[in-house]
């Protein structure tokens, strides 16, 4: 597949960057295109998203509003997925659809096992955490095969201390879909700002549909249009069409500027805002997942864009080694297992020290889990990727043509 070339005036999805755009934007040259060094500030933002999301569900006050910390996750997905597809396409000039698959199983599948087996074995302990209404074989089957979201949203049930894996099953549903979709309009050569009305449309649409199809729910549950499809694709989609703004030359001009800088701090202000003005009634009022949500995903996407574009105080706080090392290395074991440690030791917490000690606890377990299991994995997918690599670049000349 060739890929095709930038114009000032139109654009077209995965194209390489030309100079002219740097120069038609005002600049000599065009910053390069996001992620083409690592990001640290984007795991230091892992590492406050999991932190509300830890503290919500232990009913810390003022983090009543700390499931924002899933959209958060959601538009990081949606950025980081498609800049990532992005970039292999200029590079390559394809997008080799099954080694991205396999790296999303190796990188997810062992934790969600691991964590499934050790929920299974302490299941007469845990397993009625927040009411499951399946037995511990179907709550573990649920979450294994990635539909929790479904049967939360759509049959009103929930997996007792599994049930979290929903937001997990909207992401794998992400990279199933969206990857072969974006090579598909890549091949057609669709214009970028085609694409991106389409994401908003669909950003639009779904907000409008979860505002319509909510239900008040009985006793302060949480609605099930918040596990929905419906919702979930919001945030995704709008972290999708950042990532194509930013693949565009002039547009990283201009957020490398002014406009990057007041971005990060506006993101930075109005996600604390959310957090600190949402109270424990947010499930009460269809504007919340109509409007709130949907608006938090957009303030989300102002933030990892001033984030990937310019150097600010919030970068250089959220790059932070030990913060950004706790993003990279453990939010994905600790959203995992904090809710198996709540449900086994929440009872014996008391008080703010009791607080404390669950949170402590989280870390060692989240900690001890990602060494245990996700990084043996990822030194493993290295040498399959370097045994691959070196076996390409051993067969290479037998195929490649003679002469110019």
């Amino acid at each position: 597949m060739t890929t095709d070339t930038l114009t000032p005036a139109r654009s077209r999805v995965g194209a390489p960057p030309r100079a002219a755009d740097a120069r038609a934007a005002g600049s000599p040259t065009a910053p390069p295109p996001p992620l083409t060094h690592r990001a640290p500030a984007l795991d230091g933002l892992r590492t406050l998203a999991i932190l509300v999301v830890v503290l919500y569900h232990l009913h810390v006050p003022q983090f009543e509003g700390g499931f924002i910390g899933v959209t958060v996750f959601f538009v990081l997905s949606g950025f980081l997925i498609t800049t990532l597809l992005l970039g292999e396409r200029r590079r390559t000039g394809r997008v080799r659809l099954g080694t991205f698959w396999g790296k999303r199983l190796l990188r997810l599948y062992p934790a969600l096992l691991a964590f499934v087996v050790v929920g299974l074995l302490l299941w007469n302990w845990v397993g009625d955490y927040k009411g499951a209404t399946f037995s511990a074989g179907e709550a573990a089957f649920i979450a294994l095969t990635y539909t929790g979201n479904l049967f939360r949203a759509f049959w009103d049930t929930t997996q007792g201390v599994f049930a979290h894996t929903w937001s997990l099953s909207m992401e794998e549903q992400f990279y199933l879909v969206w990857p072969p979709v974006l090579v598909l309009l890549a091949t057609l050569r669709t214009r970028r700002r085609w694409l991106l009305t389409g994401l908003g449309a669909l950003v639009v649409g779904g907000s409008v549909a979860s505002w319509l199809s909510y239900r008040t729910p009985s006793g302060g549950a949480t609605p099930d249009v918040y596990f929905s499809p419906v919702l979930g694709v919001v945030p995704l989609a709008v972290g999708c069409a950042l990532a194509l703004l930013l693949d565009d030359a002039r547009v990283r001009v201009l957020a490398a500027g002014l406009a990057g800088t007041v971005a990060t701090w506006l993101g930075f202000a109005l996600l604390v805002g959310v957090l600190v003005w949402i109270d424990d009634d947010w499930t009460q009022h269809a504007w919340t997942f109509g409007v709130v949500l949907p608006a938090t995903a957009l303030v989300s996407a102002l933030l990892i864009g001033g984030l990937v574009s310019v150097r600010s105080p919030v970068s250089a706080a959220l790059a932070w080694t030990p913060v950004s090392w706790f993003g990279r290395r453990v939010s994905y074991s600790a959203y995992l297992w904090h809710p198996l440690v709540i449900a086994l030791l929440g009872t014996f917490a008391i008080g703010v020290w009791g607080t404390i000690g669950l949170v402590a606890a989280v870390l060692v377990v989240s900690i001890g889990a990602a060494y245990a299991v996700e990084v043996p994995v990822e030194r493993f997918r290295k040498r399959l990727e370097a045994r691959s690599a070196a076996a390409r670049a051993t067969a290479a000349p037998a195929h490649d043509p003679v002469g110019p």
